[in-house]
């Protein structure tokens, strides 16, 4: 494996291309490296007010122990259009078909019998439903409408045709957006899905599972924003 050591000027984006760990790592910092993943790191410390020095360092010295290990990483940018939606449908559309409305009947239930003490749970309860319908809105109108259209693309590409998909394009990252800054929120509400210390079994498994909902839907706005969209751009 190449070593690399990242610097400021690259994008969080770019180094979950190359090391997908860094997914984790940003999370926990909560640097946005899906929907607003395309800023270069100095941006972001400025902007967050975070030591990059530090920060970086950390990076590179979590890289170059993961390094050591064999890990098989997927180059997402080599993977024809085609089958990287194959991907995102049967991995990532089919975890939220799954998990959105159990997850959902979750949250409610926690809501309903702790919501009295903890009064945070009804915002909770309010932006997980408002994330679910948005993310269920978004999943149709891709496999109804976008994904359809840069497949037909893939296979009889026009100028005509790609300038409908760039406006598509345009939409779902702005929907991208909005989901971002709902789990964003959610993560703020539920002190990065920690759960209180007296936390019954079923709000712990809430807690957990919201925390998975984050991980694979940034994964996913990923995916789509920073190497499907960006790549039928160039």
């Amino acid at each position: 494996m190449i070593m690399n050591t990242f610097t400021i000027e690259q994008t969080p984006a770019d180094i979950v291309k190359i090391f997908p760990k860094a997914s984790d790592f940003f999370k926990e910092r909560r640097i946005d490296f899906c929907c607003g993943g395309d800023k270069p790191l100095t941006n972001v410390f400025s902007e967050k007010q975070l030591d990059g020095e530090v920060v970086l360092k950390e990076l590179n010295d979590l890289y170059q122990e993961w390094s050591k290990e064999d890990h098989d990483v997927t180059d997402w940018d080599a993977i024809p259009a085609s089958q990287l939606i194959d991907h995102i449908v049967h991995t990532h559309h089919a975890y939220l078909n799954d998990e959105l409305a159990p997850l959902g009947q979750f949250v409610t239930k926690i809501f309903r019998v702790h919501g009295a003490k903890h009064p945070h749970l009804k915002e909770l309860h309010r932006i997980y439903h408002e994330l679910k319908l948005e993310l269920e809105e978004h999943t149709i109108k891709e496999d109804e409408e976008v994904f359809p259209l840069i497949k037909e693309y893939e296979l009889n590409p026009s100028e005509a045709l790609l300038e409908k998909i760039r406006i598509a394009n345009g939409g779902l990252e702005d929907e991208h957006d909005v989901a971002g800054d709902l789990l964003k929120r959610i993560r703020v509400i539920t002190n990065d899905f920690t759960p209180p210390v007296e936390a019954c079994n079923s709000y712990r498994i809430t807690y957990a599972r919201l925390a998975d909902l984050e991980s694979d839907t940034f994964q996913h706005i990923h995916l789509e924003n920073n190497v499907l969209f960006k790549n039928l751009a160039k």
